[in-house]
């Protein structure tokens, strides 16, 4: 009997190709579109073309006909609110930086929809993101990065429990995504041109902060600018509005560049550098999450990625604990940012990673 697998379907060409790719394999595949939008955005995020919209259930709907397999609709919204809307709201009122694909892949793409369908009989989750699960020969699981490191989606995965690699399948780990596109043309899907969905699928028009007014219902308060030394520098439109390393949009006249250094969530304060103090030698980072090794170890040597666009640095492990992991690179790395996700490497495998508290520079 075949194996049965519920594919993920955004209604994009990615986990379209997945779903065919599976079924010429010889899976028993069905189609899955996450009811995960809110009713009052449904539309802005249809004509944005976003993942979360209802152009994606139809787009579904009609590729899964064309590949003859079942497709369903599932309902997904309250999870994704308390897991990943609420998420988002906090941490960028804590003056963080939120990931919301990370906690929506853990909690909804794979938690909650590993368990919808493991309750109906299927024996996998698949999704069609540029990666791969490797069984390791001592039985853990982990993800390798996609064969192509442009479109590489592994950073994005790191905090998979072991449970749920078991149960999923990756089918795109060695494509490029003109060789999916081509695919998606020969199979006649008529999701083979679609444009890529936006990166935060519930702020279609890309503006955070007056999503952030909307949902809380208040206004960021306004602040001050202040130096190392606490001098009062200017005033800022409330932290909801910077992250570490930003530049532009400070108004404020040194005649040279300067950057926020820190934010200060207790007093209401963002901190303004130069470039240089952006600069950091290592990180701290909570809830850390082991995937290829079972644990990470003082002196240990691997590659650190500290965003989804970064090319990665080395570093060495220096202290471990039950509740947070430092490192020190091997070269200074710009605008390590509390909330991000540090993801760590040996060679294309995924070790592990955690939430970054924050950089230090060494005294």
């Amino acid at each position: 009997m075949s194996k049965k697998v519920v594919v993920g379907m955004s209604g994009g060409v990615d986990s379209s190709v997945a779903a065919f790719l599976l079924k010429e394999q010889g899976y028993d595949v069905i189609g899955v579109t996450m009811e995960i939008w809110q009713k009052e955005a449904a539309l802005i995020q249809e004509q944005e073309g976003g993942c979360c919209g209802l152009s994606a259930v139809e787009d579904a709907r009609r590729v899964a006909a064309v590949l003859d397999i079942p497709h369903y609709v599932m309902n997904f919204r309250d999870i994704f609110q308390e897991k990943v809307i609420d998420y988002f709201v906090k941490e960028y009122q804590m003056g963080r930086t939120p990931n919301p694909c990370i906690a929506c892949n853990r909690y909804v793409k794979w938690e909650a929809l590993l368990k919808r369908s493991l309750e109906i009989g299927a024996d996998y989750i698949a999704t069609g993101h540029y990666a791969s699960v490797k069984k390791l020969p001592k039985g853990r699981y982990t993800i390798i990065r996609s064969d192509f490191l442009q479109k590489d989606q592994s950073y994005a995965l790191y905090n998979l429990t072991q449970e749920q690699l078991k149960h999923t399948l990756m089918p795109l780990g060695a494509y490029e995504k003109p060789q999916i596109r081509s695919i998606a043309q020969e199979q006649k899907l008529l999701v083979a041109d679609k444009p890529d969905s936006q990166e935060i699928c519930f702020v279609p028009d890309n503006d955070y902060k007056i999503f952030l007014e909307k949902e809380t219902g208040q206004k960021s308060e306004p602040g001050n600018f202040v130096d190392t030394s606490g001098r009062i520098l200017g005033i800022h439109k409330g932290i909801t509005h910077y992250t570490i390393g930003q530049r532009k949009g400070l108004d404020l006249a040194f005649g040279h560049p300067v950057f926020v250094t820190e934010i200060r969530p207790e007093t209401n304060e963002v901190v303004i550098g130069e470039s240089e103090e952006v600069f950091a030698d290592g990180l701290t980072a909570k809830d850390v999450q082991c995937m290829a090794v079972e644990e990470f170890a003082a002196g240990q040597r691997m590659m650190a990625k500290i965003r989804y666009s970064d090319k990665g640095q080395m570093c060495t492990v220096k202290e471990v604990s039950k509740e947070a992991i430092r490192i020190v690179f091997d070269k200074q790395v710009r605008a390590v940012t509390p909330g991000q996700a540090v993801v760590f490497y040996k060679d294309n495998m995924v070790l592990g990673g955690g939430t970054i508290i924050k950089g230090f520079r060494a005294q």
